[in-house]
């Protein structure tokens, strides 16, 4: 019989006591090779049942930390003495720079849409992963409760079921707004483009995250916008020190920062530095687009906070969509606008007019039902699994001296290799055994990390996964 002071649902406490031995095992409390408690002395000690106690093995198992040995029990599997380091931070040039690395972008595209491919570059969850069932299901109800049938223009600013789902949801991240706060998208990176256009013009200058997702130069560039790149720590996140000289040296118009789980290092900015930055741009009256497509997909217990939490002037504008959560495919994303919402409507209307209603209903009614928060409640917990996996077969198979970052959330590993790597020729030899790897120069504008590659975690770790491993591995040492 459960104690007392844990009588919590026991979906919930197996998972409890796991967290607590995975944190054991991460800070090396608990070292590869030491055994844990039988599951009889574990019920014991924690006062908890034997099922429950099992249960947590089995999901510290499942995500590659522990291993059962026959008639012996369960040992530390994970090997966390391999990336004491995480990988450094590169400083970018001193001068605003053009995209320069559109064909190497281009033929990571390229690639990322064949299925012969096995998609270690492509950050979104895979099929078996998305709540197909239930979308089509809300699909035909959101359809059926319409009188109209979702097949007349949709408001300019968006479906009002789907705008008062995010604004509720903004509860979680700190917000507090209403449905009239939100302009809705087709997806995050219109939004993006929406709020870049209604800030800009051609030759202003902005700041961006490096390393930092490889699409936003294609939008700087069609733009004609002149970059600054602000280097990111894989443990604090972006680089306030070094902004706040930028901003007094450099005529910076717009910023543009992912602050949760940026891809592709997966730094969450811890929540005091988010409130530095959103003063520090405050000062100067800067706006910041806050790309927070990856806010969602969290590894700890909460959802945190975003920049436009602390935002007191409307100057903070955030961004996101459900393309990394529940479907790309549906193209559903919005922003928040702030005080910049009638020029991101005039943009909108000049380019867009409206976004699709089926699917803006459909994911209203997914988010209303609640189907949202049980779907997420699944993926963030497959995902931590896939990231612990993947993590331990990089430490199996690559190099010593590989360094990798520890992302708390979102898709992305960044990976370190030895200095005598150019990883778009490891690109290339991997895409000739179907492998497909996101090599690191494409993540800035300059090309500096050469040596770096990101590999998203998406996919389920499995024996196809595992033998990739190997064999970028074995590709690695033929180069060093």
């Amino acid at each position: 019989m459960e104690s007392p002071a844990t009588t919590t649902d026991n979906d919930f406490l197996y998972a409890q006591i796991a967290a607590r031995i995975e944190k054991q095992i991460k800070q090396n409390l608990l070292k590869p090779g030491d055994k844990l408690p039988s599951v009889r002395m574990l019920s014991q000690e924690q006062g908890i049942s034997l099922s429950t106690a099992y249960k947590a093995y089995v999901e510290l198992e499942n995500m590659g930390l522990i291993e059962a040995r026959t008639k012996s029990g369960y040992y530390v599997k994970y090997l966390p003495a391999r990336f004491a380091s995480v990988p450094e931070t590169k400083l970018p040039v001193k001068k605003a720079g053009d995209a320069s690395v559109a064909e190497m972008i281009a033929m990571v595209y390229r690639h990322m849409s064949e299925d012969s491919v096995l998609q270690l570059s492509r950050s979104s969850p895979p099929l078996s992963l998305i709540p197909l069932a239930k979308l089509s299901k809300s699909m035909l109800e959101s359809i059926r409760n319409s009188p109209s049938g979702n097949i007349t223009y949709e408001n300019l600013q968006g479906n009002m079921a789907l705008r008062k789902q995010v604004a509720k949801n903004a509860f979680n991240w700190g917000g507090n707004i209403t449905e009239d706060d939100v302009v809705t998208t087709q997806g995050c990176l219109e939004a993006l483009i929406f709020c870049l256009r209604a800030l800009t013009k051609p030759g202003d200058t902005i700041a961006i995250e490096s390393p930092t997702y490889f699409g936003i130069f294609n939008v700087m560039l069609s733009l004609d916008l002149r970059v600054i790149e602000i280097p990111v720590s894989a443990e604090t996140g972006l680089d306030l020190e070094y902004l706040g000289h930028v901003i007094e040296t450099e005529p910076i118009k717009v910023c543009l920062f992912v602050t949760n789980f940026s891809n592709p290092i997966g730094v969450c900015m811890p929540n005091e530095r988010k409130r530095l930055l959103v003063q520090m741009l405050a000062k100067k009256q800067i706006p910041l687009i806050e790309d927070d497509i990856y806010g969602e997909i969290y590894f700890g217990k909460s959802r945190p906070h975003t920049c436009k939490s602390y935002d007191k002037e409307g100057l903070v504008i955030l961004c996101s969509s459900v393309s990394k959560s529940i479907a790309p495919g549906y193209r559903v994303g919005w922003c928040i606008p702030g005080r910049f919402k009638e020029q991101v409507l005039n943009i909108k209307m000049m380019h867009s007019i409206a976004s699709a209603t089926p699917t803006q209903a459909a994911i209203g009614h997914f988010f209303e039902t609640g189907r949202y928060d049980l779907h997420m409640r699944h993926l963030r917990k497959a995902l931590h699994t896939q990231c612990l996996r993947y993590t331990q077969a990089i430490a199996q198979y690559f190099p010593e001296g590989t360094k990798i970052s520890r992302p708390e959330g979102g898709y992305a590993l960044w990976v370190e290799l030895d200095k005598k790597v150019n990883a778009f020729e490891l690109y290339q030899l991997a895409i000739e055994q179907n492998i497909s790897i996101a090599p690191g120069q494409i993540f800035s504008i300059d090309g500096r990390f050469t040596n770096f590659i990101r590999i998203s975690f998406g996919l389920a770790f499995d024996d196809v996964v595992e033998e990739s491993f190997k064999v970028l591995g074995g590709l690695i040492k033929t180069i060093i």
